[in-house]
């Protein structure tokens, strides 16, 4: 799918749209690190059913932080935003600081690529049989922001920033996937639409079957999408989409970000519980809202009409 399939889009209607991706990000990622690491019957006995932001967790953080998963998509979209063009060194940059930053919580896999970068300069790990994470899909939505309208050049940038830490073709796959379903979702692909997409990455790769998953929530990119996946397809709103995610507990911070990417995409931003968004802070909110503006305002689907 290319920028002239989607004729004169409504601007207003994508922006706001784009707002919900990163914004519902931000929210998954704050819902779910309070649960992150505890199985489903510990979320249980403690929430009985966990769906405040309220903070704590094994981060102990506050009530509406966020943590890697926002913040390294901060670093893909600030490089974009800053240059108005895809910029793979900026992305790395960034990351650099980041971790010299000393952050509340970073993936193993993301801190060894990013350390790799800091000592050689390196744009691309070697392939890796144990990158099958989800640290490269968690920070898609940038990515799909910034190349909206434009499917193949998406694919292409969302490989280019996945192997900056991870490489594999599990993580490929996944990144592209995560990108594909955002994109079509905020420009309103029914949701029939979006399931096509979700199929052809099981028949792609069926380790990414995802019906009735019960298995747990892993950082293992497959059980993360299943995860992702099984919620998403089986709910009928933002809240219901986020709360079956992050009540799986194990890593659902990642989940809830990925999900909420997602799901915004499709709901837009009235979808979005207003109390989760209260739960932010005001100025983190204000600049997902402005960058998202600023990326899909320079991606393909608007410069090129």
């Amino acid at each position: 799918m290319s920028a002239r399939d989607f004729g004169n889009p409504d601007r207003a209607a994508v922006v706001a749209r784009a707002q919900a991706v990163l914004l519902g990000l931000a929210v998954g990622d704050a819902l779910g690190a309070t649960t992150e690491f505890m199985t489903p019957a510990q979320i249980q006995t403690r929430f009985g059913v966990h769906r405040e932001i309220v903070g704590g967790g094994w981060l102990n953080l506050p009530p509406g932080s966020i943590t890697d998963d926002t913040e390294m998509s901060l670093c893909v979209a600030r490089a974009i935003a800053a240059r108005g063009r895809w910029d793979l060194v900026g992305i790395a940059d960034r990351f650099a600081q980041w971790l010299e930053g000393n952050p509340v919580d970073v993936g193993a896999t993301c801190r060894r690529g990013i350390g790799d970068y800091i000592a050689r300069k390196q744009l691309e790990t070697p392939p890796n049989r144990w990158d099958a994470g989800n640290g490269a899909a968690m920070r898609m939505a940038p990515v799909a922001l910034h190349a909206l309208g434009d499917e193949p050049l998406m694919d292409r940038l969302a490989v280019e920033q996945a192997r900056l830490t991870h490489n594999h073709p599990l993580s490929d796959a996944a990144c592209v996937a995560v990108g594909r379903l955002i994109q079509r979702g905020i420009l309103g692909t029914p949701f029939q639409g979006l399931r096509a997409a979700a199929d052809h990455l099981v028949a792609l790769h069926p380790e990414f079957t995802f019906d009735g998953y019960e298995g747990e929530a892993t950082a293992y990119v497959a059980d993360t999408l299943r995860t992702v996946l099984d919620a998403f397809f089986s709910t009928a709103g933002f809240e219901e989409c986020l709360v079956k995610t992050v009540n799986r507990g194990h890593d659902a911070d990642t989940t809830g970000a990925i999900a909420g990417a997602i799901a915004g995409a499709h709901y837009g931003l009235p979808g979005i519980p207003r109390r989760w968004l209260q739960a932010l802070d005001p100025a983190l909110r204000e600049e997902l809202a402005t960058l998202a503006a600023q990326l899909v305002g320079g991606s393909p689907l608007f410069s090129a009409t």
